[in-house]
């Protein structure tokens, strides 16, 4: 019996998902967004594409994927990456990457606009935490700074643009940084808060799919936070990720990853300072490894 008869023979499930429909849609979100799909993923996706199934009212995955294709349903296609993109986050989340920030916008002190890019923004958390560290780091709600932040998916750019979260979301946070930096909702918002407008005036959002041969961004950064990306991206795709990041850098400027992530064997363009941060090797990047 082949895999795809096995997997005909499960227990019902509300569409038919063959071996063939899980390759179609790994081939086409790597084409769409480098993202690599683990053959452990396949029940993941079964559960989100089906959503899409459902809301267009179409009756099977062969159909869906013909049309997504052909295109006749163009519009679909975000949906369709929005889907599959994973978005786990939180306040300051990999904390020991703060501290290290707030000694470097310190260290630029008087010398312009401080400038970050938070390459895979989410609902936001992360932006506001790196708002939030370069507020406390300079002593004021008004920084000389400004905040990038982008992401592939565009429904969690909508949530972190509103900048309202349920309060839970915060409970990590100390009380000293829940009152300077958030507002408490009333009546019908009893129960969540919303990021201060100083901070979210920091900060501008856009779409942004790394893949893109255009990005909406322009250097130079003094630092760029690309934290738990890389993962879902092949070598060749990181190290060419890693070729534009460094020429969008300062010469002194920093590179945050997520914590399972090593660049070291991806570029020769960024050397290693601390737990999961880079520095270009030198001011004129070196080309990125392509294996």
């Amino acid at each position: 019996m082949t895999r795809e008869e096995g997997n005909n023979l499960r227990s019902p499930k509300e569409f038919v998902f063959t071996t063939s429909d899980f390759r179609r849609i790994r081939e086409l979100i790597y084409k769409r967004a480098g993202i690599s799909l683990a053959d452990s993923k396949e029940e993941m996706v079964y559960s989100r594409i089906a959503r899409r199934l459902r809301a267009t009212g179409i009756s099977n995955f062969g159909a869906y994927l013909d049309r997504l294709e052909s295109g006749a349903m163009e519009d679909e296609w975000e949906a369709f990456t929005n889907a599959l993109t994973t978005n786990l986050t939180s306040f300051f989340r990999e904390e020991h990457h703060f501290p290290i920030l707030a000694e470097h916008v310190k260290k630029k002190k008087g010398s312009g606009t401080f400038s970050v890019w938070c390459s895979a923004s989410s609902t936001g958390e992360e932006p506001y935490s790196i708002a939030i560290t370069l507020c406390e780091a300079l002593g004021t709600l008004h920084p000389s700074a400004e905040i990038v932040a982008t992401d592939i998916d565009t429904n969690v750019l909508k949530t972190a643009s509103h900048g309202v979260y349920a309060k839970d979301k915060t409970n990590k946070l100390s009380p000293e940084r829940l009152r300077k930096f958030f507002l408490r909702g009333k009546g019908v918002n009893e129960g969540r808060i919303r990021v201060r407008k100083e901070l979210r005036e920091l900060i501008t959002y856009h779409q942004l799919n790394l893949l893109e041969s255009r990005w909406p961004v322009s250097g130079q950064f003094d630092v760029i936070f690309c934290r738990n990306v890389m993962i879902y991206f092949d070598k060749p795709t990181q190290g060419q990720i890693l070729s534009r990041f460094a020429a969008l850098l300062k010469p002194d400027g920093l590179l945050f990853a997520g914590h399972s992530e090593n660049f070291s064997y991806v570029t020769d363009a960024f050397r290693l300072v601390g737990k999961t941060v880079y520095k270009l090797v030198s001011s004129r990047p070196e080309t990125a490894r392509s294996n």
